[in-house]
């Protein structure tokens, strides 16, 4: 009698139907007995007819991983137990061979499955009764285990096809728009980065915003300041171990070129000023580091918060100013809240005698009267509403001995007019932007008011008239359709 079956720990077990067969074979014949996958424990067992005889048993295939080669994949069935919430991969394996193979993520170029694979370093999962477990993932379906045994692997993704979180990309001047969207309690980091070749690495800096636990499914937002045109973003999720890289390339198109020649014109004539002001805004020999500013506005609109980062970058890169910027830090706010970061980067600023910027607009105005409002009605503010929290903290200031000092207040004459200054706060100094750019530069330095051959003359027209034909070629855009997106 001879038969094929599956050599497990303690017996040979028959091979499932239609393919279990037992033939009796006289002596000097030959026969051919069907197989479904050619498998290492796939075992040849011969025995006489009568009852009890002894069995003999020859296994070819166990040390010939040549000869089995993918058909060892064919016979496995890989169950997906992978989730999103919990961050993690899971997979349990069911085959016909008691196999432990090797078990490693790996990132597929695309959802095609003849697409290349890119092995990720020390992610090696753990295995259990053929259960196969790594944390800390961020689950997408083009982030897949690698199986190898002996000389042969495979590459098994995750079943569902949905993502946690999603992201988009739009362009609005020398910003970077991201729009993100997440079903789960997570941290995303975004970084430019210059694309040659097939590769995009990221720098410096890491911007960060955090979904916090407990919190709903929601949108967050990320504006990055671009210094070279074409730049690239990748954006991960920066709070578990292994993730994706998602890659986006916006397309600076014609609808974009107004905003962009006004932010350009704010940054060019800026550092003009710098180059041939240079004497007033030298740093003081012996005061180690940079006058930190912390740089507070309004969320109101598209056009005033892509100012507000355009003039933060232009202190940041062009005077040396330590710029706080709740955009930039994101991460950190997330962790500690909006009042505790606030009063922290309040109290640093202060004992650095650096300067706190608000930069006002018509929304802020609104945004004031009804923090005025809610004070009076003793109403409970938002924990998140860094605006209001700052309302809070200048009133006390504005209340104490020093009358607010070490705070200025800005405007660009586009976005708002001294009317809409509310009467307790016109105390502070207070510069029209872009009129009196240069008094707003030499109060953040503390330096004396610039020389009359530093004064704004033909480069504040200029600047004028560029921002005007800005504002009648590119007024603050909607999210462009054509937005690059990534999953």
């Amino acid at each position: 009698m001879v038969r094929l079956c599956h050599q497990l720990a303690l017996e040979c077990e028959e091979l499932p139907r239609p393919f279990h067969q037992q033939v009796l074979v006289p002596g000097g014949h030959q026969i051919s007995l069907p197989y479904e996958f050619l498998v290492p424990c796939l075992c040849i067992e011969a025995s006489y007819s009568h009852h009890d005889s002894p069995r003999s048993k020859h296994c070819p295939f166990r040390d010939r991983p040549d000869a089995y080669g993918s058909e060892l994949w064919s016979s496995v069935h890989f169950h997906d137990f992978s989730t999103s919430s919990k961050d993690q991969m899971a997979m349990l394996l069911s085959a016909s061979c008691p196999l432990h193979p090797r078990a490693t993520l790996c990132w597929r170029e695309a959802a095609d499955e003849a697409a290349p694979c890119h092995d990720i370093p020390n992610s090696t999962a753990s295995e259990d009764e053929q259960m196969y477990v790594l944390d800390k993932v961020d689950v997408h379906p083009q982030l897949c285990f690698r199986f190898s045994y002996r000389n042969s692997s495979h590459v098994e993704c995750p079943h569902q096809s949905e993502t946690a979180w999603n992201v988009s990309v739009s362009v609005w001047g020398l910003q970077l728009h991201l729009h993100l969207t997440s079903r789960i309690p997570a941290a995303f980091s975004a970084a430019l980065c210059q694309r040659q070749g097939g590769q995009c690495e990221p720098e410096a800096p890491l911007y960060t915003v955090t979904q916090p636990e407990g919190s709903a499914p929601g949108e967050l937002a990320l504006l990055l300041p671009v210094q070279v045109l074409g730049s690239c973003v990748l954006v991960w999720r920066s709070d578990v171990h292994f993730a994706r890289k998602q890659l986006l390339c916006p397309d600076v198109s014609r609808r974009h070129f107004g905003l962009l020649g006004l932010v350009l014109a704010l940054g060019l004539v800026v550092t003009v000023l710098l180059l041939n002001c240079r004497g007033a805004w030298r740093p003081n020999d012996g005061v180690p580091g940079r006058r930190p500013v912390l740089l507070l506005y309004s969320p109101d609109s598209e056009e005033h918060l892509g100012l507000v980062c355009a003039l933060a970058e232009r202190l940041r890169t062009g005077l040396g100013c330590d710029v706080r910027l709740d955009l930039w830090e994101a991460g950190g706010l997330g962790q500690a809240g909006a009042l505790p970061w606030l009063y922290a980067q309040r109290g640093r600023v202060g004992r650095q005698r650096g300067t706190v910027l608000l930069l006002w607009s018509r929304g802020s105005a609104r945004l004031f009267h009804r923090w005025q409002v809610g004070m009076a009605d003793g109403t409970p503010g938002d924990a998140h509403d860094i605006f209001g929290a700052a309302m809070a903290c200048l009133h006390g200031e504005l209340g104490a001995a020093g009358r607010g000092s070490g705070w200025v207040l800005a405007y660009f004459s586009r976005l708002c007019s001294p009317r809409d200054v509310p009467r307790p706060l016109r105390p502070l100094p207070t510069y029209r932007l872009p009129r009196q750019l240069p008094g707003l530069l030499g109060a953040l330095r503390g330096s004396p008011p610039a020389p009359r051959h530093c004064r704004w003359g033909r480069a504040g027209a200029l600047l004028h008239r560029l921002l005007d034909v800005g504002a009648r070629e590119g007024s603050s855009p909607p999210r462009p359709p054509g937005a690059a997106s990534g999953t």
